[in-house]
């Protein structure tokens, strides 16, 4: 089988995915929890990229203006009202960040990517490998992608507010999630230049943030195994969000963008890319993005792979409208392709009506705007609802599974407004 020519059903069930690149779910867990977890990846990249000490420290780069965002320590919520008539794209300024350390700063004219690995021809080792500059990457054929990025614990604040179960890890409403038009070069134009076998399985890239310790424990730069197959079939290495160069906090100089997978797939500031002939693994794919709890195996479910459908309303949270007719704004998506169409309530779910698409040619890897008329009955509290069905049938539930890491939340949100 030529790289790449796996069927992508394969990867979309993530059972299937998981049985397909690892034959012990239980080993590749053993395998995460300690120091053999990094042997293969050696000490790390040369600090090939100019970086200030100072600036790195900071967490993130851009400015944070409260009416567009909501800290969360070293990560910056999106306040859904700053993307009412922003368009169908969300602006470099307005667009979350998820950083598990400080966002880095890179200097792309001594950045090199570094590719390595047994499942490359000649088998190249980390400290040997294959490199491609920036300017080397930009004379490849370009093409761009207009794409949803989206962390995978997005909604997990409604497990507690909306459910009454505690889970661990920031309390996100909505607001980690943006559709951005992505330009760089096929991921899988630059491994058959580095010469990826037929015998490759897994890759796994890397970042060039600093390491991430949890609990005391050192478990490296941010990494995540992605299956060839889905390697070699849609994924960007990008280095312009907007028509413009990334932003430091969105992977200056070249980031992955990994079409309607989980957030960690896309990583940031890409620095190397091990290509293995036999399945790779992380943290980042054993002890987290999985699903854990009562439900589940000891050992969670298989990775995480697509992400869930959600709505949002373009909104404040909690906030007073006036007493007069309102026309209401927000946007679905799903990781499964373009939405059929979006439903909304406002009394509680008793009755539902269809919202206006404003985008009547959906982009199966983006989100749909929607518009909804509503008249208000009465002044005082209300809960609005919206749903979103997929073009596989897949619609927003009740309410959510629940699992301990709180990912994946995707039930109908209840989103309070007071009308005065």
């Amino acid at each position: 089988m030529r790289p790449g020519e796996q069927d992508e059903a394969d990867l979309t069930d993530e059972a299937t995915y998981e049985s397909v690149r690892s034959p012990s779910r239980r080993g590749l867990l053993r395998m995460s929890a300690g120091a053999g977890l990094t042997a293969g990846l050696g000490a790390g990249l040369t600090a090939a990229f100019a970086q200030d000490p100072a600036s790195a420290a900071t967490g993130i780069v851009k400015p944070l203006p409260p009416e567009s965002f909501i800290e969360h320590g070293t990560n910056a919520e999106m306040r859904w009202e700053a993307m009412r008539g922003q368009g169908y794209l969300t602006p470099a300024d307005r667009f979350f960040v998820r950083n598990h350390v400080a966002t880095p700063l890179i200097d792309a004219r001594t950045w090199r990517l570094r590719l390595w690995g047994t499942g490359l021809r000649d088998s190249p080792a980390e400290d040997r490998p294959i490199e491609f500059s920036y300017a080397d990457l930009r004379r490849f054929p370009a093409e761009t992608i207009t794409s949803f990025i989206e962390c995978t614990g997005n909604g997990r604040g409604f497990y507690a507010s909306q459910q009454g179960q505690e889970v661990s890890g920031t309390p996100w409403r909505l607001g980690v999630v943006g559709v951005a038009r992505w330009r760089g070069v096929r991921l899988s134009a630059v491994l058959r230049r580095a010469g990826i076998t037929r015998q490759a399985v897994d890759i796994m890239p890397r970042g060039l943030d600093a390491d991430y310790v949890d609990k005391g424990e050192n478990l490296g730069r941010v990494r995540r195994p992605l299956p060839v197959a889905k390697a070699m079939k849609d994924v960007l290495l990008a280095y312009e969000m907007n028509g413009a160069p990334l932003p430091p906090d969105h992977g200056h100089p070249v980031r992955l963008v990994v079409p309607s997978w989980v957030g960690i797939a896309s990583i940031k500031w890409l620095g190397d890319i091990q290509v293995a002939d036999e399945p790779l693994s992380s943290p980042w794919n054993t002890r987290y993005y999985r699903l854990f709890g009562p439900s589940y195996p000891e050992e969670g479910t298989a990775p995480l792979t697509r992400m869930n459908v959600k709505s949002a309303f373009e909104l404040p949270w909690d906030t007073a409208l006036p007493a007069r007719p309102q026309l209401l704004h927000g946007r679905s998506w799903s990781g499964n392709g373009r939405i059929r169409h979006t439903e909304v309530s406002v009394d509680g779910g008793r009755t539902w009506r269809r919202a206006r698409p404003l985008d009547h040619h959906p982009n199966p890897r983006g989100w749909v705007r929607w518009e909804f008329p509503w008249r208000p009955e009465r002044r005082g509290r209300y809960g609005l609802l919206a749903r979103a069905t997929d073009e596989t049938g897949a619609s927003q539930p009740p309410t959510a599974p629940y699992n301990t890491l709180g990912y994946l939340f995707g039930a109908v949100v209840r989103h309070p407004v007071t009308i005065v």
